[in-house]
């Protein structure tokens, strides 16, 4: 078993509905994220997946983060953009892009500084 990762970040605000103390304000995190990707067997070049297609894929879902106000957002209309749920919700939609017969994201990692982070998988 092979597992990969990829480190990338995004800047964007947030607020916390609900959250008693400073957080319910709108406030900015550059978010650190990590993705991880398994796979049991290598490809003909004896790779898990090129890098660069990876960091592509992975460039073009943090985008649509980047400098926005991640409760404007349609996918947090119905809850937080907590740390929590920005991993669970990166690790669906690079899973959607990424996932194949022989590779899977296996965890993806955010953190909103460098003391704090939470991770995010599957069984």
């Amino acid at each position: 078993m092979h597992e990969l990762s990829v480190k990338t970040f995004f800047s964007s605000a947030h607020s916390l509905n609900g959250y008693k103390g400073p957080c319910s304000n709108l406030h900015g995190h550059n978010w650190d994220v990590e993705v991880f990707i398994r796979c049991r067997s290598l490809d003909k070049m004896g790779m898990v997946r090129d890098f660069r297609e990876l960091k592509d894929i992975i460039s073009e879902i943090i985008s649509e983060f980047d400098h926005k106000d991640l409760n404007e957002l349609a996918c947090f209309s119905d809850k937080n953009p907590t740390a929590e749920n920005i991993a669970r919700l990166l690790f669906s939609m690079l899973s959607g892009k990424i996932n194949d017969k022989r590779i899977k994201v296996s965890k993806i990692t955010v953190k909103e500084s460098s003391k704090t982070g939470v991770s995010y998988w599957e069984d």
